[in-house]
């Protein structure tokens, strides 16, 4: 590592980033080698790159054969379209499984990771991310590209701020509560456009998912990354156990009607033992690592 400093590596990257918005080869991803460099490029940005299970199945061999050449010290994941780095797992093509009775496979969240150690304090899921105090997160939404260095993981920001957000850096100080019913009053106290506009964001979403994602980020910040996941796994398998995720997809990806039925409809039908039901152990069929 010591012939590969810090500064080519920010040129290089630079170099990808800009490359990326003119990613036009077929294939969902590419992998490249460039150099000292690996480069994998998420090739749909029709689907703002979400992942496939083929796309996890090209991806992990080549990380595999990547860890084993001395001559390769940087890994570089990108997004194609210049839109999205990744928009996670492809949730339509998750549904068409679990319609088909086919057994969602764990090799999705953890294989990738699994294959690369880091350092105690490395952060790289959306739980640790997002967990941090509002001072300390750049951009609700931007883009980014995800940096391998053998022997420690590293998310590299592409830091372009979402729109207003600098501006109301005051207004995101309501979030910064232990409860959802309590952020909804904070925002409703502050009365500005900018925090009416995320009410009305919030009242669209499921109640249940409301709270079980503040619970995420507030454990998730304090967290391993190998406990993150853990957790992490947990939730998708609850979720996809409930009635919200199906519907969501039905509302959004199938049907379009953009009107779903939450079942429970308000916030104060969740409880604390529905929201702990999808923080359990699962025993045996906990992630592995």
């Amino acid at each position: 590592m010591a012939r590969f400093n810090a500064f080519k590596r920010t040129n290089i990257i630079l170099q990808h980033l800009r490359m990326s918005k003119h990613t036009d080869v077929e294939g969902d991803v590419l992998l490249e080698r460039k150099g000292c460099a690996g480069v994998i490029t998420l090739n749909r940005p029709k689907f703002l790159n979400a992942l496939n299970l083929n796309m996890i199945r090209q991806i992990y061999p080549q990380l595999k054969r990547w860890e084993q050449d001395p001559e390769t010290f940087l890994i570089i994941i990108k997004g194609a379209g210049g839109k999205a780095f990744c928009a996670g797992g492809d949730l339509s093509m998750l549904e068409e499984d679990l319609l088909a009775l086919k057994s969602p496979s764990k090799e999705n969240i953890a294989n990738v990771l699994e294959t690369y150690h880091t350092e105690p304090d490395g952060r790289i899921s959306v739980s640790q991310l997002l967990g941090q105090p509002p001072s300390k997160v750049t951009s609700l939404r931007c883009g980014c590209t995800v940096v391998f260095r053998f022997s420690e993981l590293r998310y590299i920001p592409v830091v372009s701020p979402c729109k207003g957000f600098l501006q109301h850096s005051m207004t995101l100080l309501c979030f910064s509560a232990n409860t959802m019913e309590q952020i909804i009053e904070n925002l409703q106290q502050d009365g500005s456009s900018f925090a009416l506009e995320q009410l009305k964001v919030i009242n669209k979403m499921s109640p249940t998912s409301l709270k079980i994602t503040l619970r995420q980020l507030m454990e998730g910040s304090s967290k391993t990354l190998q406990e993150v996941l853990t957790m992490e796994y947990r939730l998708s398998q609850a979720c996809m156990g409930g009635h919200d995720f199906h519907e969501g997809i039905r509302a959004v990806l199938i049907d379009k009607d953009q009107s779903p039925k939450w079942k429970p409809a308000d916030l104060k039908e969740v409880t604390d033992e529905d929201v702990n039901n999808h923080f359990k152990s699962l025993g045996s069929s906990d992630l592995k690592f």
